[in-house]
């Protein structure tokens, strides 16, 4: 069974830092661009960064530019996000996702994880 493990979130306080974690199962993740998803209440779900196949390119909307990293390790076949500076604008459930090129449409998704910024 095809599947996306994700881990890492919780509560952090402003200005505080997270990383978060997807794992592939059942599949190589390798061959796709992988990208972060969020999604806050009463809000459509939102693409927040991807990685190219290679690693060689990324990208990250506006509003996590200079706070977030994403990056990928083929050989433990996971993608990260490590998110720095929150805020509690942050507050969201992310979801990884896995997609043939980045901006392309998402192929599988994770179960997704809560992240609160909060003090």
């Amino acid at each position: 069974q095809l599947q996306l493990v994700q881990s890492g979130g919780g509560l952090v306080q402003p200005g505080g830092s997270l990383r978060l974690s997807c794992t592939g199962s059942g599949f190589t993740l390798d061959y796709y661009a992988l990208g972060w998803f969020r999604q806050a209440p009463g809000k459509e779900r939102e693409g927040v960064s991807c990685i190219s196949r290679s690693g060689g390119s990324t990208n990250y909307a506006n509003s996590v530019k200079g706070r977030f990293t994403i990056s990928r390790d083929n050989a433990k076949n996971t993608v990260y996000l490590q998110m720095d500076s929150l805020k509690p604008e942050d507050t969201a459930v992310y979801y990884c996702a896995v997609h043939s090129y980045c901006s392309g449409p998402v192929d599988y998704w994770g179960q997704g994880t809560q992240v609160t910024v909060s003090s």
